[in-house]
């Protein structure tokens, strides 16, 4: 009796769905697995190596892994152990873990800071304390200063801590800080001495040295977080002030139009990180290209569901529309610097 050897076998359903859920998981997100995963110890060695953005990312992240499931946590760890070695279960995915792992790696202050971020304000010591500041505190101690100190401390930050800072200072004084930005060049030594006087008188000692900060590329990053509002008052005056600065900061702006050129992983990506609501109103305003890419991108079930949605929704206020774009916008210039996918802002890959 002739058997059915030569047939292909079965699709695994379930681990095709496995292997899509791996490949949409967020880099940092797989990270947050393996730092649960390896134990307290071995936890706090690379907690003590990262920076204040990156701390803060994985921080984030393991408290948001808690609910995966034990199969997508196995697999996240056998690719993991494919590259390296070790790991044991992902038991602990609480805030506890997450608070002891963190005060071990870099102290009582700055984990302090870095926890109340996640759900609010605290102080470090050392130049390195503009990093792990809240803008509210950042914005009181530059109130008063010369646009070039706070451009220097402004380009310190990361973008969207920047921008914060910016909508809280007086609106008199925001277009001269990102004309500054724009327009720095090295830093001196004397400068950066008289930043780290300001900062001693309320934190302690520094070292001033020698560094490069700013460019056209950090104050496009910079406007690229900003509030709609805050952004068109910014340019707006700039471009008064000085139309060719303000014409060179707007061509490297990321703008919700750029994500027509995305590609289908990249807003495969996207697709996963935002929720419906919130691309529902972006949508709303974008153009058709953009649309067309992120409906090209949905299964046709989901597709369906999703103008339906849209539809029975009725109409949007414009305000709603530009936070959703800014939403999304910020969520595609996060994986683009984890290396989850590749913008492009005119001939130009971010």
């Amino acid at each position: 009796m002739a058997k059915n050897k030569d047939l292909a076998p079965p699709v695994d359903q379930d681990q095709a769905a496995l292997e899509e859920a791996y490949t949409l998981m967020p880099s940092t997100q797989r990270a947050a697995v393996v730092m649960m995963t390896i134990g307290e110890e071995s936890a706090t060695e690379l907690i003590k190596s990262m920076n204040a953005k990156e701390v803060s990312t994985v921080a984030k992240a393991m408290v948001d892994v808690r609910n995966i499931s034990q199969a997508l946590v196995t697999m996240v760890m056998d690719k993991f152990i494919e590259e390296s070695s070790g790991g044991t279960s992902l038991g602990q995915g609480t805030h506890a873990y997450v608070d002891k792992v963190l005060r071990k790696g870099l102290g009582d202050e700055k984990a302090g800071t870095v926890l109340s971020k996640l759900s609010g304000a605290g102080r470090s010591k050392g130049l390195e304390i503009l990093g792990w500041m809240d803008p509210f505190s950042i914005a009181e101690i530059l109130l008063g200063e010369r646009p070039q100190i706070s451009a220097i401390c402004m380009s310190m930050l990361e973008p969207d801590a920047a921008a914060q800072v910016l909508a809280l200072l007086p609106r008199d004084s925001q277009m001269e800080i990102m004309k500054a930005v724009a327009t720095m060049g090295p830093i001196k030594p004397e400068a950066m001495a008289e930043i780290e006087k300001m900062l001693k008188a309320e934190f302690g000692n520094t070292s001033a040295q020698s560094t490069k900060a700013g460019g056209i590329a950090v104050a496009a990053t910079i406007m690229n977080f900003g509030e709609a509002e805050m952004v068109a008052d910014v340019m707006g005056s700039m471009n008064n002030n000085d139309k060719e600065l303000a014409t060179q900061i707007q061509d490297q702006m990321l703008t919700f139009d750029n994500l027509a050129d995305l590609d289908n992983k990249g807003i495969q990506k996207l697709l996963a990180s935002c929720g419906n609501d919130v691309l529902m109103a972006a949508i709303r305003g974008a153009g058709e290209e953009v649309k067309q890419n992120f409906l090209n991108n949905m299964s046709e079930r989901a597709r369906l569901l999703f103008l339906d949605d849209l539809e029975a929704r009725g109409p949007i206020r414009l305000a709603e529309v530009e936070a959703a774009q800014k939403d999304i916008l910020k969520t595609a210039r996060q994986l683009a610097d984890d290396g989850e996918i590749t913008l492009v802002q005119g001939n130009d890959f971010v």
